[in-house]
């Protein structure tokens, strides 16, 4: 991972992995004008700087991201709030009160209802006490349905107007754009949702999203 061109010591320290959850909050630094650098780490590469991850955050989960104020903080939606409120000219949560609630009733919903599921996806043993492999799959299929499932009720709840956020992309729209990437969610929401499909094309295409994106997941060549 690459750090901002404008990152120093004093500024954000951003620890994650590329493909991971720590886009988001790349995506919502830049959003909103700060520095900071990454530092390659996860609980699943043996080569990353796992002790100092786990020193910050015991669950070793990314994205997790040190402050300038020397304060910890966890779990993506919490963050981005954190970034919103931290630095409200932004707008990464609207522009009214009444936006603002949607869009933090729509991260506790993508955090509670989508994100929880790729853990259950990536990781089934952890969630039965079988261990045959018919047990696993029966526990990533059913996983995967409802995921998708839940995807659906976001987009009938939540459609652009014109972005996720509102008048402007926010908060809403990064944490959208990249969960909404993994486990086939993008594929069955262009069947299902294309409408809103289209929408995380248009996010996607953002300059400072699609840099990040590029950053995390590099077009394939040939």
């Amino acid at each position: 991972m690459t750090a901002s061109p404008s990152a120093s010591d004093a500024g954000y320290v951003l620890y994650g992995t590329p493909g991971s959850g720590s886009a988001i909050v790349e995506i919502g630094l830049r959003w909103c004008g700060q520095s900071y650098r990454t530092v390659h780490a996860s609980s699943w590469e043996s080569g990353s700087e796992q002790d100092a991850l786990r020193a910050l955050n015991p669950l070793m989960q990314i994205p997790t991201l040190h402050t300038p104020d020397g304060d910890v903080l966890t779990e993506s939606g919490a963050i981005l709030m954190h970034l919103g409120l931290r630095f409200p000219a932004a707008g990464l949560l609207g522009d009214s009160d009444r936006r603002r609630d949607q869009i933090l009733r729509g991260l506790v919903y993508i955090a509670a209802n989508c994100y929880s599921c790729i853990s259950i996806i990536d990781y089934p043993e952890r969630y039965s006490t079988r261990d045959g492999k018919d047990d696993r799959e029966a526990i990533v299929a059913g996983t995967r349905a409802r995921l998708h499932r839940h995807w659906e009720i976001f987009a009938d709840m939540f459609p652009g107007q014109p972005w996720l956020s509102g008048a402007k992309p926010g908060a809403l729209d990064a944490m959208a754009v990249i969960v909404s990437k993994w486990s086939g969610s993008r594929k069955h929401l262009e069947a299902h949702r294309p409408d809103f499909s289209a929408l995380l094309q248009r996010i996607e295409a953002l300059p400072q999203v699609a840099e990040v994106c590029a950053t995390h997941w590099p077009p394939k060549t040939a």
